[in-house]
């Protein structure tokens, strides 16, 4: 999908490029239900990651306000990772994840490389397997399994 499109976002809705505020990112973490993080590793969100877009909603005479997120980190030729896929509870099962999913997906295939498949990866919790499946993502294990570092 285009993320220029405005297909499958309900009215009110608005498809972004770019990255919310830190003070937003934080909040849309938490009550999305994902883990914590400070203000200094959301202030680099920005500048380390490869793509991002984001979901506003504007109720008439009200402020717009970002209700979902998603960004890409990769190198911009293989490796992709889809990162803090989030959406506000308020406005889940509307299908706002997965058009931000699409714009993530559609931006990969449109500025990748050509003469190559590129590589995309995410970690999926349970509350959000059925949307990757989906799109397309399926286990990588038993060939593969991810690993986090624990200090």
């Amino acid at each position: 999908m285009n993320p220029n499109s405005r297909s499958g976002l309900p009215p009110g809705y608005s498809l972004h490029d770019g990255y919310v505020s830190v003070p937003d990112y934080l909040h849309l973490r938490s009550v999305s239900g994902l883990s914590s993080k400070t203000i200094s590793q959301a202030n680099a969100v920005s500048t380390g990651s490869w793509y991002g877009c984001y979901i506003t909603y504007e109720e008439p005479g009200k402020e717009s306000l970002p209700i979902g997120m998603g960004r890409i980190i990769g190198d911009g030729g293989w490796y992709f990772h889809i990162a803090d896929m989030a959406v506000h509870p308020e406005h889940q099962r509307k299908g706002l994840g997965d058009v931000i999913l699409k714009a993530l997906l559609w931006k990969i295939h449109n500025e990748s490389p050509e003469d190559g498949e590129p590589y995309i990866t995410l970690f999926a919790d349970e509350a959000g397997r059925k949307l990757y499946y989906k799109n397309g993502f399926v286990d990588s294990a038993p060939g593969q399994l991810g690993m986090a570092w624990r200090a």
